[in-house]
């Protein structure tokens, strides 16, 4: 199957997804009140949310040119700012997000950027992602645990799966980091048995990708040992992004003229969500990222405006981002051809 074929294929069921998620959601409720509600969001707070998000995205591409200027000496920071929506769009259409990294080395590589550098810099950055959301959500389970209970009701145990996958993608990343030698021997013999009880095919190709794959993941760790001041400005970035898209449902709520509730619940309940959905197989986490919104965000928003706001949550964070997105990797891909002749 061509990649033609399969990005075809990705926009395909993002679209199913994003019709049956929204027929999901919509089915009970009174649209007539759901509009009327929209209407008393109060255009500071919406356009402060849209920029919330905008920043959100852009950090990623910051912290590709911090590391890359480290590792290569130059970079360019519009083209960088660049790949942090590249990244957006191909992990929001791909079940996992998996689309996004590939997509972001083709372009650095096509940009001039040395291939081994950017490997090195975007896994440093989704490590460092995945470590601080862990951390996150560790702190969240040790300090604000009645929160999550009182509020994700049925979904605390999707809340705890997410945390498990999280942590064990996080601790597989650092044994490959760490033990590359132990890593390499687990994943052939695992690749052998499954070879031996013919699930899978031998293949020279997949042995190869395997031993790229650790030898990537050890240029990372060299680069972090060697470079820890960059590690802990980029930590520190990723902490505060992830921060800036876990609070925009407390604009939104402000948006909205509503008091009583602290801003630091609404971020852990939004926190919450977003780790219970980041490892699903779901491009964008569709369907049940607004379902989990709907049920946990019930009492503070109110019924009347629970779906609303989530309307303008979801709308910013995703969707809207997802559209920024795919207009900023066209404009370039129009602006290359032309380019070109």
């Amino acid at each position: 199957m061509n990649a033609r074929i399969k990005n075809q294929l990705s926009y395909f069921f993002f679209i199913l997804l994003a019709v049956l998620a929204i027929y999901t959601v919509f089915q009970d409720n009174d649209m007539a009140m759901v509009a009327a509600s929209l209407k008393k969001m109060k255009l500071p707070y919406l356009f402060a949310s849209a920029v919330a998000a905008l920043v959100f995205t852009m950090m990623e591409g910051v912290m590709i040119w911090y590391l890359l200027r480290a590792l290569q000496g130059k970079a360019r920071f519009a083209d960088c700012i660049r790949y942090s929506f590249v990244g957006f769009l191909y992990s929001g259409i791909t079940p996992s997000a998996t689309g996004g990294q590939p997509m972001q080395l083709y372009h650095m590589k096509r940009d001039g950027n040395d291939l081994s550098a950017s490997t090195v810099v975007l896994m440093t950055v989704a490590l460092v992602y995945k470590l601080v959301l862990v951390l996150m959500g560790i702190a969240m389970v040790l300090f604000g645990f009645p929160v999550l209970r009182d509020n994700l009701g049925k979904y605390l145990n999707l809340f705890y799966l997410g945390m498990f996958l999280n942590t064990a993608l996080v601790a597989v990343l650092l044994i490959v980091m760490v033990f590359p030698v132990f890593a390499r021997w687990i994943v052939l013999s695992a690749e052998k048995l499954l070879i031996q009880c013919r699930i899978i095919k031998k293949s020279e190709y997949r042995t190869d990708k395997i031993h790229r794959f650790i030898q990537s993941y050890q240029n990372a760790v060299q680069f972090l040992l060697k470079n820890k001041k960059q590690v802990a400005v980029v930590t520190l970035a990723t902490f505060g992004q992830r921060c800036l898209v876990f609070i925009l449902p407390y604009i939104v709520y402000r948006g909205f003229g509503l008091e009583g509730a602290d801003a630091l619940s609404v971020l852990m309940i939004q926190m919450s969500i977003y780790l219970a959905v980041d490892m699903l197989p779901l491009p964008g986490a569709q369907g049940i990222t607004e379902l989990m919104y709907k049920r946990a965000f019930r009492d503070i928003f109110t019924v009347e405006y629970v779906v609303p706001s989530m309307c303008v949550t979801r709308g910013i964070s995703f969707y809207f981002l997802l559209f920024f997105s795919m207009a900023v990797c066209v404009a370039h891909h129009v602006r290359f051809r032309m380019r070109r002749g």
